[in-house]
């Protein structure tokens, strides 16, 4: 009996349609908790619900997310009612969520938070202790899988934008049990053996289990110990571990880790080809400037006929001379006149004057006789005329 066969499209149809007879398939009350969420731009929301054993993908379009009074995110135990069917073009089934509510936080995320919390308390997370990235960093030290877009990306970047700079990979283990303690101790062995001047932490996205070992405490010790700047570049833009708040800077992707690290050539010497052309043009500028300045000075009455200043002051002083010449004269001819003034003055109150209108004056033993009472006789006096001296004898 020959058997035709049947397409892949046609078998997923079948399973399809029998998952969609099943009424208890059509309306489904699970318990779980999310994982790998995902919050699509346009409006939907993709995420994986699970429980100690299995897993199942989930999709909520943006009609029924509206009704939703929190906002899921990886770890969250929650409730789901939902429909199950087959999408047909993967082969996988998933279950269209209607309604979703809280039933309470995972295990990783109360750890999650319970060691952020103690970490900020303790200042691990502190701006001022951050160090600034180096502006042109000759090594890249890279902490991340040998394997994987992550390093090709890192590398492609890196060297797009510096075809000189240098990238040292370090590999280590970006999940499972022990792949925390690996990687602080690569980060502690970069800055012992200043492997480089700047290091990249870097994985792919991936739920928070996958996510977790940069969630650990030994982890964000070794980024805060670090004496090297260390960026954080782990999972997606909306992924968030303990290590991005205790790096020195976070970068939403491995890509964006690189853009930040390495600073883009052609930029630099677009900005310094710039700033010559400013340079040449402030240059000239100045120059012409300076030249105008040397002009106006050139053609200044000082230059063109120095020795007129000169004769200025010529004159100038010529006019002080016969100032002070005159203010001479006038004050020598002043004081002559009241010289004279005061002779005069002199003159008329002279005994010798007295003496022109025929007085005399009586003298003994060189003093002036003012009373007849001082005169004794027989005492020998002199008597000054205006022409001369006598002797005489009181009787």
């Amino acid at each position: 009996m020959k058997i035709n066969p049947i397409s892949v499209t046609e078998l997923n149809k079948y399973v399809k349609d029998r998952v969609a007879a099943d009424e208890f398939l059509n309306n489904v009350f699970v318990k779980g908790e999310i994982s790998n969420f995902k919050h699509h731009y346009s409006g939907h929301m993709y995420f994986t619900l699970k429980d100690e054993n299995s897993l199942i993908k989930c999709v909520m379009f943006k009609t029924s997310t509206a009704t939703l009074n929190f906002v899921p995110k990886d770890g969250m135990k929650v409730l789901v009612l939902g429909t199950v069917s087959v999408f047909e073009r993967d082969g996988i089934y998933q279950i269209y969520c209607k309604a979703m509510q809280e039933d309470g936080m995972g295990s990783l995320h109360i750890a999650y938070e319970k060691l952020k919390a103690k970490l900020e308390e303790e200042g691990l997370f502190d701006e001022a202790h951050k160090k600034p990235i180096p502006f042109m960093p000759k090594i890249i030290g890279v902490l991340t899988s040998n394997t994987g877009a992550v390093i090709r990306d890192i590398i492609n970047v890196s060297t797009r934008r510096n075809p000189n700079v240098y990238i040292r990979l370090l590999p280590v283990p970006v999940q499972g049990e022990g792949a925390g303690v690996k990687i602080a101790k690569a980060i502690k062995f970069m800055n012992e053996k200043k492997l480089a001047d700047v290091i990249i932490v870097a994985r792919g996205g991936g739920s928070l289990e996958d996510l977790w070992p940069f969630n650990e405490e030994v982890v964000a010790r070794a980024i805060y110990d670090s004496e090297l700047p260390v960026i954080s570049a782990v999972g997606h833009e909306t992924d968030f571990t303990i290590a991005d708040f205790v790096a020195d800077l976070r970068a939403p992707t491995p890509s964006a880790a690189a853009e930040l690290a390495v600073a883009d050539v052609e930029d630099l010497q677009y900005t310094i080809n710039l700033y010559q052309r400013r340079l040449k043009m402030s240059l000239k500028r100045k120059t012409e400037l300076m030249r105008l300045r040397y002009e106006k000075v050139m053609n200044s009455r000082v230059f063109k006929d120095p020795l007129n200043k000169i004769n200025d002051y010529y004159v100038r002083i010529d006019r002080f001379i016969k100032s002070m010449e005159n203010s001479s004269i006038k004050k020598l001819k002043d004081s002559k006149l009241e010289a004279a003034k005061i002779m005069t003055r002199l003159d008329t109150l002279s005994p010798l004057k007295t003496l022109t209108r025929g007085y005399c004056l009586t003298e003994s033993d060189g003093k002036v006789v003012t009373k007849a009472e001082d005169l004794k006789s027989g005492m020998e006096i002199d008597l000054r005329f205006q022409d001369g001296n006598a002797k005489a004898k009181v009787i």
